[in-house]
């Protein structure tokens, strides 16, 4: 961990999407800095039974490096980690990811609500969830733990989302700190987490 993300009280970005999510990925990860001092962790719903190319393809449109998630892999500053077609991503207090094929929740694996879940019990109040568009309420959950950790949620503006399900659910929960468009969500995690530059 740098200095500068020890300063800002943030240890890792988990970001939620579904249908209509690619899109709103690659807007989101373009937009962020390629000092990013954080990992960032990423559930994506994909077929289960296809090959998935969700790495390349939000990597030629993101200053940040993108690669599939790995079991028993440690996480790196600055780097995004998506989780594969039907695994679930959990990340534990040492930064070790796990990929896991336990039960689906909401009829999904992998699960924004497992994410974040594990998100919270590892980084506690340092802890940033994002979910964006999607169908389903999958993430509601996950941000509760977040909240009830003392750490932040940002949801997509669902009038914004091509799908509004899943950040309207995460709005309906109670526990989204701020509503905000792909470009402001951007914009509020580099002033939460800041850059390594000088």
């Amino acid at each position: 961990m740098t200095a500068d993300s020890r300063a800002s009280g943030f240890g890792v970005v988990a970001i939620a999407s579904s249908a209509g999510g690619i899109r709103a990925l690659g807007t989101l990860l373009g937009a962020l800095d390629p000092a990013l001092p954080v990992p960032v962790l990423v559930v994506q719903h994909l077929d289960r039974k296809r090959r998935s190319l969700i790495a390349e393809v939000l990597g030629r449109q993101s200053a940040l490096p993108v690669k599939l998630a790995e079991h028993h892999e440690r996480i790196q500053l600055g780097t995004v980690y998506v989780a594969p077609p039907n695994r679930h991503l959990l990340v534990g207090p040492t930064g070790l990811l796990r990929l896991s094929e336990s039960q689906p929740v909401h009829f999904v694996r992998p699960s924004a609500d497992l994410l974040f879940g594990a998100v919270s019990s590892a980084y506690g109040s340092r802890a940033l969830a994002c979910v964006l568009t999607g169908s389903g309420v999958d993430g509601a959950a996950g941000v509760l733990d977040v909240k009830e950790r003392g750490g932040t949620v940002i949801a997509q503006d669902p009038r914004t989302a091509e799908f509004a399900g899943m950040p309207q659910a995460a709005v309906n929960s109670g526990a989204v700190d701020l509503v905000l468009s792909l470009e402001e969500i951007a914009e509020a995690v580099h002033g939460l987490v800041g850059t390594t530059r000088q």
